[in-house]
């Protein structure tokens, strides 16, 4: 029973080439974002004692949103795990990566906004 269910679940070579292409799109666009939040925090290090809590700042956040995302494909890969059928997986891919386009995009904005201020304290004269 199981290899007539494997073989009524195969998923066609097309479909799984989509699939891992857009994994590996958000994960190119992910490790792009820590390389420039990492880069950011290195030179920002640089300034001063005013800088280091801003850097270290950045730093926590891009380990928290590599954990957050870690997770997500982990949840995503577990649920796959239990797709009943094609359309379920395709449902939980679309899903996947849509939320993971939006988180991508929250934590571009956060980080930005954290990159800022660290710049602005880093930049202010001292009294």
């Amino acid at each position: 029973m199981d290899e007539q269910v494997r073989e009524r679940f195969e998923i066609p070579k097309e479909m799984r080439a989509m699939a891992e292409a857009s994994v590996e799109q958000a994960r190119k666009t992910f490790e792009r974002f820590l390389e420039s939040a990492q880069a950011t925090a290195g030179s920002l290090e640089e300034r001063g004692a005013t800088v280091r809590a801003g850097a270290k700042d950045i730093g926590a956040k891009a380990i928290a949103y590599a954990e957050k995302n870690m997770q997500a494909s982990l949840d995503y890969a577990q649920s796959l795990l239990h797709a009943k059928d094609l359309a379920e997986v395709m449902r939980l891919h679309s899903e996947y990566v849509q939320a993971q386009m939006r988180a991508l995009t929250e934590q571009a904005s956060e980080m930005g906004q954290t990159v800022s201020r660290a710049a602005m304290n880093a930049a202010k004269p001292k009294v």
